[in-house]
This record gives structure tokens, C-alpha cells and sequence, in this order.
């Protein structure tokens, strides 16, 4: 089960929208497809069936486990949309308060909606983690 974690799912984007009912989470997804698509120069690709990742990397942890993932991707969850990849570089790079409204957690960042937040900051925190990948 594990596994499909550790592997894109497959399935088609364009489809993968069209079920999202929220017109506006919808609306905020194709824009954060088309940020993140500029940025890192990859296609966007679904991962376990709910989360679209850009590029890929190998992680291993000192417990030995280990798998595949997508250096940067979000999503679109009930409450939110959850941004993987930029947690800890909002404080990093001293954006809290440039950023806008946003909670973090536990690796994500969590924004409503992208009307929320300053999009070129966005940009920037996104580019950031692209360049310094994983460990920034």
C-alpha cells in the first residue's frame, strides 16, 4: 500500500480537476499548476491519487526507508490547499508576514485560496526550494 505513495498515479490532470466541485479550488489549482510548471520546467504529474507533484527526486532516510517523491506539488484538500515543499522556508527566508494569509504544518503550507497570499512572494518560496531542493 506504502508503494503508491512512492509512485505517480497516472492518472490524467485535466480529469483529476474535474472532480474537484469547488469552482474556485479548481480555478486556484490550474493557476498553481501553470506557477509550478513555469518554475520548474516539469509536467505536472498525479501522485497517490491526490496530490500533483513537479520532478522527481530519491529520498533515504537513516532508517533505511525509501522511496520516490516530487521535489515541489500541492494539493487541494476540503479545508485547503496544502503546498508540499515550503514549510520551513517561509520562517527561513523571513516571508511570514510578506507571504499572507497561510498556516503551516508539518512539511505543508496551507493557504485557502490563492487570493490569500502574495503570488510573487509564492513565486519566490517556490523557487527557492526548486534551486535548494529538499534540505534548503
Amino acid at each position: 500500500m506504502a508503494a503508491a505513495k512512492d509512485k505517480p498515479a497516472g492518472e490524467d490532470i485535466a480529469d483529476y480537476l474535474d472532480k474537484i466541485n469547488d469552482a474556485q479550488k479548481r480555478q486556484d489549482c490550474a493557476a498553481l499548476i501553470k506557477m509550478m510548471q513555469e518554475i520548474t520546467k516539469e509536467p505536472p504529474k498525479l501522485w497517490a491519487s491526490s496530490m500533483i507533484g513537479f520532478g522527481a527526486r530519491h529520498y533515504k532516510y537513516a532508517s533505511g526507508h525509501e522511496g520516490d517523491t516530487f521535489i515541489i506539488g500541492f494539493s487541494p484538500r476540503k479545508q485547503n490547499l496544502a503546498l508540499y515543499g515550503l514549510a520551513g522556508l517561509v520562517e527561513q527566508l523571513g516571508l511570514v508576514e510578506k507571504l499572507g494569509k497561510h498556516t503551516t504544518g508539518k512539511g505543508c503550507l496551507y493557504i485557502k485560496k490563492l487570493a490569500d497570499v502574495h503570488l510573487p512572494t509564492l513565486q519566490t518560496l517556490i523557487q527557492h526550494a526548486i534551486k535548494h531542493g529538499p534540505e534548503a
